[in-house]
């Protein structure tokens, strides 16, 4: 629904047209069986630049919105905008006033009918004067029209700026291809930018940066390539902040391959990959548990001369202790010191879960009293992490008594470690136990219901059935 200023407030009460507000037939809107897609109209920033209001112009408040056009109807709108002109005499001369007005009947109008509303509203009161701002309220709203199955509202409302005075220019490009992508029309976006690009309405890096993580995001690696290359035909290139974004993408899905290939073009390109840059590819090669190439990384990082953050370690760590690679992880946790960045709960408790992987359960809770005492406070993970390599290490009762501290901090349990912490009372025979813990998981709401009783249930079918082989007593 669009929002009417404040000015209209005293005219919509005194006139029958207000009760135009609330009909909601319409010859633009054939059927209303949801509320409009489109968010209220709220006060944004003007694409051009704003004069501000003096403390005293009364006007300023004119502009605030009140309330809401409930119709559709063009001679609904032209009706109530003819009654607030003939009946105030102090009529707001600032085009931002009228701007929202025009905002608040596009926001439920189509696109021609906002056209005709515009027009409309110069004829009438021709103290208004439309501005760049006015034409991209229209730009954005025939960009964003669910029903258009073309550009050709689209470059209506371009020729309408071109033959008004108001050419597009970088701005325009920039709140057309934003739109566009906002209601998933990526391919029209491409194709407008590029048409735009074609009379000197080339995007800013801003504009094309957006384009390229929209495409790598919605479509594909393949598409953004294709829009990157095309643009180069108008002498834009990518930019240390284009390879970033791609690098970023690849490593997300695992392709790190090509985010090396990546990684090499950035420098061929004359660009020095920043920390950011090595953190992501870093922290991809983590999760694939390839210790040895993130260390690869970690070495080229420094060959570069780029100086390590606290992130940089952090994803060392976690990825050398994931691979296995505990002592080396272990090394680094000193350097990271060194180098004057404080570990934090993230840096124990990815190197714990190394320690508990190869077995040694007892140092990772060594380690946790090390932390302590070095004041980084555990946290959810760094518990559930060290209670679950307790348990799976066979060290119930140290794991028993970690669950017990765990309780009285109000810590949540995993449900990794809760099935975990289940099986090993189980095997020992202490059901009560294990009964005790699945009323802490309900009632500390650590994990939903049916899961508790799930974890539970089975893991009593699978006490009987051991008991009856004999393997547990």
């Amino acid at each position: 629904m669009g929002r009417i200023p404040q000015a209209f407030r005293k005219v919509a009460a005194q006139s029958p047209v207000s009760t135009l507000l609330k009909a909601k037939t319409s010859s633009v809107l054939q059927e209303e069986k949801a509320p409009p897609l489109v968010p209220h109209l709220q006060r944004k920033k003007n694409f051009s630049q704003k004069k501000p209001f003096a403390k005293n112009d009364s006007a300023a408040k004119t502009t605030v919105p009140s309330f809401f056009f409930e119709s559709a109807n063009l001679s609904d709108a032209k009706s109530l905008f003819n009654s607030f002109i003939s009946s105030t005499t102090d009529a707001p001369s600032e085009p931002s006033f009228y701007n929202s007005i025009l905002q608040s009947f596009s926001s439920v109008s189509s696109v021609q009918d906002s056209i005709f509303f515009l027009n409309h509203m110069v004829k009438q009161h021709p103290p208004f004067c439309p501005n760049r701002f006015t034409y991209h309220t229209l730009l954005k709203q025939a960009c964003s029209s669910a029903d258009e199955q073309s550009l050709s509202g689209v470059h209506n409302v371009l020729n309408l700026m071109t033959n008004s005075g108001f050419p597009p220019n970088q701005v325009s490009t920039d709140v057309a291809a934003r739109a566009l992508c906002e209601c998933g029309r990526e391919e029209d976006a491409v194709e407008l930018v590029k048409e735009l690009s074609t009379k000197n309405s080339l995007p800013d890096t801003y504009t094309y940066n957006f384009m390229v993580r929209h495409l790598v995001k919605k479509r594909s690696v393949s598409s953004a390539n294709s829009f990157i290359n095309d643009m180069k035909d108008f002498g834009i290139n990518p930019d240390l902040v284009t390879y970033t974004i791609m690098i970023d993408n690849v490593c997300n899905t695992k392709n790190l391959r090509e985010a090396m290939r990546l990684l090499r073009v950035l420098s061929e390109k004359g660009f020095k990959p920043d920390c950011y840059v090595y953190n992501t590819i870093m922290k991809g090669y983590a999760h694939l548990s390839q210790g040895g190439d993130v260390l690869g990384v970690y070495k080229r990082m420094l060959d570069e001369e780029v100086v390590p953050d606290h992130i940089t370690y952090n994803t060392l760590i976690f990825g050398l202790s994931k691979s296995g690679r505990v002592k080396d992880a272990k090394k680094f946790l000193q350097v990271m010191t060194e180098k004057g960045h404080t570990p934090d709960a993230i840096t124990y408790t990815s190197l714990m879960n190394g320690m508990c992987r190869e077995g040694d359960a007892l140092g990772a809770l060594a380690l946790l009293g090390e932390m302590e005492r070095k004041g980084c406070s555990p946290n959810s993970c760094t518990y559930n992490t060290l209670l679950l390599g307790l348990c799976k290490g066979r060290q119930l009762n140290e794991g028993v008594k970690l669950y017990e501290m765990m309780k009285k901090c109000d810590i949540k349990l995993e449900t990794g470690s809760y099935g975990t912490l289940l099986r090993a009372l189980c095997r020992q025979g202490r059901v009560a136990e294990a009964y005790e813990v699945f009323d802490y998981a309900i009632e500390s709401k650590s994990i939903p219901d049916i899961a508790a009783y799930s974890t539970l249930e089975s893991t009593l079918k699978w006490l009987k059935k051991a008991r009856e082989q004999g393997l547990v007593v």
